[in-house]
């Protein structure tokens, strides 16, 4: 849990700064330093995302919803990880590893935020809505 909090921390911070320029710089980035710095950055705007959306989300549920949640999101963090660690395989000891793993991460991390927009956002009385 301690390091789920410092994650979270993290990358609310690493995602206020720096935002413009990712944006200028990650469309030019030529050497796979930059490309790297690029992916990293899109891993915590995507973080951040998904940390925003998980926060409201939770404000509309029970205490026991909460709860409940919290063991889904973290079971989902770890598959996340997992995941990502399994794909990016290939890449280990290289370069690009670094890119490939981030880029994936940030992938998944965003599929997330839509899965719980989705659910914040269903029509209050649908039974697949948890809230």
């Amino acid at each position: 849990m301690k390091v789920t909090c410092r994650r979270l921390f993290v990358a609310v911070v690493l995602a206020t700064i720096g935002l413009d320029s990712y944006a200028a710089g990650c469309d030019q980035a030529q050497t796979q330093a930059e490309m790297n710095q690029c992916a990293a950055e899109a891993l915590n705007q995507a973080d951040s995302d998904l940390n925003a959306t998980y926060l409201a989300y939770r404000e509309k549920l029970n205490t026991q919803q909460k709860n409940q949640l919290r063991d889904v999101q973290l079971a989902w963090i770890k598959y996340r990880d997992l995941a990502c660690k399994f794909d990016s395989v290939s890449s280990t000891g290289g370069s690009l590893h670094s890119m490939a793993l981030q880029s994936c991460l940030a992938e998944k991390t965003r599929s997330r935020t839509l899965e719980l927009n989705k659910l914040a956002n269903c029509a209050q009385g649908d039974s697949n809505c948890p809230h």
